[in-house]
């Protein structure tokens, strides 16, 4: 068996020694643009560089290095039908952004955002609490990553929303679908989590008219894909005072230029795309069991619907 890997960093030889170490009767090839590297009957990649689709084109099934897809279905016409892409499942990240996701919470909910201001500008001055009650947080996206940061949330007594393509009930949960289920939980949510996959119906969606239906000082936080949300849209609401801040951990391009508005704006918190980060050995497991399984001819979890996009 042979297994072409791929990374974008070029870091392919920890990978390689777990893959000896969890599937040893597997060859890595490691992607090189310009080297022959044979017939391959798997790969591994981290997005897809535009010499390599003809080599992943010619495995049996193509497995990702993160749980979203979007990078590899930019050429989803280069790869045949037949061949099937396969994500990672929660491989050690839903604990990860569930600590991101219900850290950013918190911190909005307790002021803590604010009192960081004062402290920096000598400032003793207790802030009013806000209420519980009404601190309604909406999650966009209740998949395995997402239900389980409402797990996260459950335990401290926010009313919380989920919304997903398809109708769900998740305990404790209020979950809406479709268009109008969008716009109730929007309407709602003093917090927006956005967790979606990002697909042709997904782009964008954080656009001046959605963001407008959050309530008056609303917060949004992003650890999906950047593309979800019209930056420039959010810095006009952020402006009028209509949202009160944000924490983004995904943008546009990355890693975000140098002189980016949001660098400038100090009501919205930036990380470097870290919510949550492969964890190798967990991702080298998972995948070596998939592949034990397709070879004895078993189904697996977690193949990417083309139409959907996830």
């Amino acid at each position: 068996m042979r297994i072409l890997l791929y990374r974008a960093d070029g870091n392919t030889g920890p990978w390689i020694e777990d893959f000896a170490r969890w599937l040893p009767e597997a060859e890595m090839v490691a992607w090189q643009e310009g080297a022959d590297c044979g017939p391959c009957d798997y790969a591994i990649t981290w997005g897809a560089p535009e010499p390599a689709l003809k080599e992943l084109a010619k495995v049996k099934a193509i497995f990702l290095g993160g749980a979203g897809a979007d990078a590899i279905l930019k050429h989803e016409d280069a790869i045949p039908r037949h061949v099937p892409i396969v994500r990672l499942g929660d491989a050690g990240m839903a604990i990860q952004m569930a600590e991101y996701v219900l850290h950013a919470v918190l911190r909005y909910f307790r002021r803590f955002d604010e009192y960081e201001a004062q402290a920096r500008a000598g400032q003793w001055s207790p802030l009013p609490q806000h209420s519980r009650e009404d601190f309604a947080i909406g999650v966009l996206g209740a998949g395995v990553l997402g239900s389980r940061v409402l797990d996260a949330l459950k335990p401290f007594g926010f009313p919380l929303h989920a919304w997903s393509r398809s109708a769900k009930q998740i305990e404790g949960v209020r979950c809406h679908h479709g268009e109008e289920g969008l716009d109730a939980l929007l309407r709602k949510a003093r917090v927006l989590v956005c967790m979606l996959p990002l697909t042709p119906d997904t782009a964008n969606l954080l656009n001046r008219t959605n963001l407008g239906k959050l309530p008056q000082g609303a917060y949004l936080i992003n650890v999906a894909r950047g593309a979800h949300v019209a930056e420039p849209d959010l810095l006009t609401l952020m402006k009028s005072g209509h949202i009160a801040g944000a924490t983004l951990d995904v943008f546009r391009n990355e890693p975000l230029p140098v002189q980016h508005p949001f660098w400038q704006e100090p009501r919205i918190t930036i990380t470097p795309h870290i919510s949550a980060l492969t964890q190798r050995s967990e991702s080298v497991q998972q995948i070596a069991d998939k592949i034990r399984k397709l070879e004895k001819g078993e189904t697996i979890a977690d193949v990417v619907n083309r139409e959907q996009g996830y």
